[in-house]
């Protein structure tokens, strides 16, 4: 019998991506063989193109925001069946270690990531006709949500779970340091969390511009605006209750805390910079409280509901929908950064 194949975009060496054909991956027991409809280029795919981030170690496929239609099932698999419209979590966990056994599926402790190679693991990921996912991460789409933004779903979960993290009580003042596209989903999140008054900060106005169209009440560009001071002005010169900083770096990180009320909360979403200069003094002497976000546990099935009625909105930040082919050049418009690109979303199979 002929070895059966597909089409992928493969990362054959750093900034060389290319359309290859590959074995079908292999189903074990009780994983699910997915039949790719959409996946979407993430920063972090971005990243790994040229070799910056270490975890794309080529020969490998990338893409990990992704929907489809299950094509097959393993033999203990109970849940799914051939047709079912579905989406997955990025993370790959295991069900039995320590963190999974708490509720912690975020922080398995042989936690994998789809479409990410290095040193511990390789696990290629979705931008190809198939991809085989473990049972326990799939999940199923109702048939009214188009799969260009359910793709979007596993980014929307990262910003519920940072939401889910941020001690909010209804009525409560949030800002949002970075308005790229896990701020912009950051902001209408927290909103659902039930924050009154949401300020989002970033360096664009066109991302701004987006921000208030998905539901911040104000914005401030710290090119111009004294970021600090305006929240303080439009908190009653208290501060604001929580933070979520959105971008990983020194510059942000600081803006967040210092924005922040005595005895509030500062969620640290964005992860750039491995390490950042802490303003110690300010979180001691205001007794703030620091949270790290993760990934996302669990919050997938809240994330499609969010995203079926609407109280969540996507396409705003969809730039384009594109074939597989368009990969390659796309990447390298996103790597060049491209002004006013935000979420593309590649179709393996028309």
């Amino acid at each position: 019998m002929a070895m059966q194949v597909m089409k992928a975009l493969q990362l054959s060496d750093y900034k060389k991506l290319e359309i290859v054909d590959l074995p079908m991956p292999e189903v074990g027991p009780r994983d699910v063989l997915v039949e790719v409809r959409a996946c979407g280029i993430c920063g972090s795919d971005v990243h790994g193109w040229d070799g910056s981030s270490g975890r794309r170690i080529p020969p490998l496929v990338m893409g990990h925001e992704a929907t489809g239609v299950v094509s097959r099932v393993g033999d203990q698999v109970t849940r799914f069946a051939p047709g079912d419209r579905v989406t997955f979590d990025s993370t790959v966990s295991c069900g039995a270690c320590g963190p999974c056994r708490r509720g912690q599926i975020n922080l398995c402790d042989h936690r994998q990531v789809l479409g990410v190679s290095c040193q511990e693991f390789r696990r290629h990921g979705a931008f190809a006709e198939y991809v085989v996912v473990p049972e326990n991460i799939v999940y199923r789409l109702p048939d009214d949500l188009p799969f260009e933004h359910a793709a979007l779903i596993e980014a929307v979960s990262i910003a519920v779970h940072a939401a889910n993290r941020t001690p909010v009580k209804l009525g409560d003042t949030a800002v949002v340091v970075g308005s790229g596209m896990i701020g912009l989903l950051c902001v209408q999140a927290i909103r659902l969390a039930g924050c009154a008054q949401v300020i989002a900060v970033d360096l664009s106005d066109s991302k701004l511009q987006i921000a208030r169209e998905l539901g911040a009440d104000v914005t401030f560009n710290p090119t111009r605006d004294d970021v600090v001071a305006e929240i303080f002005a439009c908190t009653g010169g208290q501060g604001a209750d929580v933070a979520l900083e959105v971008v990983g770096a020194t510059p942000t990180v600081q803006t967040a805390i210092e924005c922040t009320r005595k005895g509030g909360a500062v969620t640290l979403v964005g992860n750039l910079a491995p390490k950042v200069d802490l303003p110690l003094q300010a979180v001691v002497t205001r007794e703030l409280t620091l949270l790290g976000s993760c990934a996302s546990n669990g919050e997938y099935p809240q994330c499609i509901e969010y995203l079926r009625r609407g109280d969540i909105r996507v396409e705003p930040l969809i730039t384009a929908v594109a074939p597989l082919e368009e990969g390659p050049s796309w990447f390298q418009r996103l790597y060049a950064g491209e002004e006013g690109a935000m979420k593309v979303i590649l179709k393996p199979r028309e």
